[in-house]
Order: C-alpha cells, then sequence, then structure tokens
C-alpha cells in the first residue's frame, strides 16, 4: 500500500540523519570528516555507537570533544567542525532550521582563493549522483581539500591568533549571501511556521478550543538512502517533512 507522504514535520522541524566516519586518511594522519561550518543553524551529534571525537575551532580556541555512546555535542553558527572516528563511531545528527544546510547554509573550510571565487567553491562542494566510486572519489577530494583550509586556521588558533578563522568566516558569509533569501522561505514554511502553529494551539486552548486535537496522529518513516556521501561522514538520509534533505 503506497502511503501519502506525512503531513506534519518532525518536532520543532528539525533534520534527522544517521552518520558514520569516514574512515580515510587525511593530510594530517587523522581519519574524518570535511571540517565545516553553518551560517544559521545549530548542529548536534547523538552518539550511538562507537567512539571518536569532533575537533572544534571558535572563539573558544580548537577543541577535541570526546564523544562515546550516549554523549550530545552540539555546535552553534560559525563553529568549524570535524568528525574523528576512533573507531566505529556511529552518530545520529539533529539540525536546526531544516533544509537550510542543504541550501548552502554549511560552507567547508577550502584554501581562501577557493573561497573568493563562488564557481569555484560550487564546483569542489559538488558532488555526482548516487554513492558509487565517482562519488566516492569526488566526497575524498572534497574532503582533503576542505582539510587543506583547516589545518592553518587550526595551527593559527593554538598559537592564539584568531585572525585567520574570522577571515574564514567573513569569506563563508559572503558566499552565502545571495542565498539569504531563499534561505528565509525555508525558514518561513519550516522551522517558524512550527512555532507559530504552536502559538495558535496555545491561544486555541487558553480559549477553551482544542479542536487541532481531532488532527491527532502517529506517523513512521526509514530511511530513503543509505550510505550517502555528506560532509562530515557516510549519511542515512530521510525525504520526510521536517527532515534533512538528500545532497
Amino acid at each position: 500500500m503506497v502511503r501519502p507522504a506525512l503531513p506534519h514535520p518532525l518536532p520543532g522541524a528539525v533534520g534527522l540523519s544517521h552518520l558514520s566516519a569516514y574512515g580515510w586518511e587525511a593530510a594530517d594522519g587523522v581519519c574524518g570528516g570535511s571540517p565545516h561550518l553553518h551560517l544559521v543553524c545549530t548542529e548536534a551529534y547523538v552518539v550511538t555507537g562507537g567512539r571518536g571525537a569532533v575537533q572544534t575551532l571558535g572563539p573558544d580556541g580548537y577543541r577535541d570533544i570526546p564523544l562515546e555512546p550516549g554523549s550530545l555535542a552540539w555546535f552553534t553558527p560559525g563553529t568549524v567542525h570535524r568528525m574523528v572516528p576512533r573507531g566505529d563511531l556511529r552518530v545520529t545528527v539533529l539540525m536546526q532550521n531544516t533544509g537550510l544546510p542543504e541550501a548552502g547554509d554549511a560552507v567547508f573550510t577550502f584554501p581562501p582563493e577557493v573561497l573568493a571565487d563562488p564557481g569555484a567553491y560550487a564546483a569542489a562542494a559538488a558532488l555526482p549522483p548516487g554513492i558509487g566510486p565517482e562519488a566516492e572519489a569526488a566526497a575524498r577530494r572534497r574532503r582533503d581539500l576542505a582539510v587543506e583550509g583547516y589545518l592553518p586556521l587550526r595551527e593559527a588558533l593554538l598559537a592564539g591568533d584568531g585572525g585567520p578563522l574570522r577571515r574564514f568566516q567573513r569569506a563563508a558569509a559572503r558566499l552565502v549571501r545571495d542565498q539569504v533569501p531563499a534561505w528565509r522561505e525555508l525558514w518561513r514554511a519550516g522551522a517558524l511556521a512550527a512555532a507559530e502553529r504552536t502559538g495558535a494551539q496555545l491561544d486555541a486552548l487558553a480559549a477553551g478550543d482544542f479542536a487541532h486535537l481531532d488532527a491527532a496522529g502517529a506517523h513512521q518513516a526509514a530511511p530513503t538512502r543509505i550510505g550517502g556521501y555528506g560532509m562530515c561522514g557516510r549519511r542515512d538520509e530521510y525525504t520526510l517533512p521536517g527532515t534533512t534533505s538528500p545532497q
């Protein structure tokens, strides 16, 4: 039986995906994902298996946050993060403002000359469709280029110099500026609409009206693509309202 698309988003219109970290060794001898930041979205890792770490760069400097089953880590906009496995690391990702990261909110730590050229950035960030060898090779090249730009940022922070990170953040903001109108529409249709719906329900309850409970229901879903190539690692994705859209 074919069921219609779910009419309601996940709580708060969050995005949801599952990650297993890339096992490819990078230039610094560390395996892991593609360092990047988000401009307006907070991201959270809920660790469901294995061990590892998330390396972050921010105003608080460089951090290596341990990840183990049951632990939770999250990073606010502007925080560069890099997922690093130290075992069979498995993470469930909760993403604020579903749809925005896939619309360009996430910016890789590519070298400055790539960030300065929107065409070069788009070409370096793009992946071919599917999950075959061509997509894997492109994802690995993308990861390696992001690490190339990330390592000088980390070295500068460790030396007490936050200037390069600040310049990267400015370059990322300039790169995405033209996309903000489209992001605003996604936000209005997702996270803002979810919050406004709660407000309307509170108003109704205060007035003695509980008609919205007539629409109560339960829903379920399963990943619709397994092992896609995400920024941090191999990603199981959902294509239902309120979840992270495939990259």
